[in-house]
């Protein structure tokens, strides 16, 4: 009994670690998560652990059950969030009885907390934690899991608890909206190839993909011809109308910034961009929307 017990332990703590690593690193990856760097994953009393492999569903040597399950962009699985707002997760093939997709079964029993892997783009994954497997359908070889608040990670009586249901579905909604908005940056920055469209800066960490069309409006769309690759600089003056693009991609900089004087970053990084033309995708279909731009550039000259 001491041993299972010192198991279950080793398993929570490991698991525990396996989040606190995510939550550590988050900002550094604009919470996208380069396969490679789950797979090498991290350092917990002297073993390496990795959080994925190329098989959807991974359980580390040391583990009893798996800790993390994996989407992939044109997958082979109907993966994803239902209308529900759950997850839907497939087995791993079409034995009930595979040992990845019994682990996950036990998962659910115990209810062990998951990682879940959304690929946003190809290689590169939003992860959520925690994830409990909720459900187990074997007539459509479908599992069913749903994200919660990490602090039922510190109180396990709130799993079960009457709020749950509620508390769940606010946390999915969050998660749905945070993989899309990770989604629309990847997709605007790689059409872009990695680079601010207005001084070309290259660092992906300093770059965010900003609406031409706010996407609390209507027309506002997660598509990349609604996004411009921007530094962090760049986008914030976009946002604030001290840049504005015109139709023709011109950039445009506010009459009051020209005039003024200050150091090299106002300079170099605004009033010398004035009258420079977008660096842009080398795709048609990927370039700025120019009724987009129309509308927003009528915005920053009113």
């Amino acid at each position: 009994m001491g041993g299972w017990r010192k198991s279950v332990t080793d398993d929570f703590s490991l698991r525990l670690a396996a989040f606190d690593w995510l939550k550590a690193h988050e900002a550094a990856y604009q919470g996208v998560f380069p396969f490679a760097v789950l797979q090498r994953g991290f350092d917990f009393n002297g073993e390496r652990i990795s959080l994925a492999s190329m098989q959807g569903i991974f359980k580390p040597k040391s583990l009893r059950i798996p800790i993390s399950i994996r989407t992939a962009v044109g997958g082979p699985y109907p993966d994803g969030i239902d209308e529900n707002n759950r997850i839907s997760y497939s087995y791993r093939g079409k034995d009930l009885q595979h040992p990845e997709n019994v682990g996950l079964r036990e998962a659910m029993k115990q209810r062990i907390p998951l990682i879940y892997f959304k690929a946003v783009t190809e290689g590169r994954y939003a992860a959520t934690w925690p994830v409990y497997i909720v459900g187990d359908e074997p007539a459509n070889l479908m599992f069913t899991a749903v994200a919660d608040d990490p602090m039922v990670l510190q109180n396990q009586n709130l799993i079960t608890s009457e709020a749950a249901p509620i508390r769940r579905a606010y946390v999915m909604q969050t998660v749905q909206r945070r993989v899309h908005q990770a989604a629309f940056r990847e997709r605007v920055l790689d059409a872009y190839d990695t680079h601010c469209s207005l001084c070309r800066l290259k660092h992906r960490e300093l770059l965010d993909a900003a609406h031409i069309i706010p996407d609390a409006e209507e027309r506002g769309e997660p598509k990349v011809s609604n996004g411009l690759s921007m530094c962090k600089l760049h986008h914030a003056a976009y946002d604030y109308k001290i840049v504005g693009i015109s139709p023709d991609y011109v950039v445009h900089i506010r009459k009051d910034v020209l005039e003024e004087i200050d150091g090299p970053m106002l300079k170099h990084g605004l009033q010398e961009m004035a009258g420079a033309k977008l660096f842009l995708p080398t795709s048609n279909r990927h370039r700025p929307d120019r009724e987009a731009l129309e509308n927003r550039f009528n915005a920053f000259n009113s």
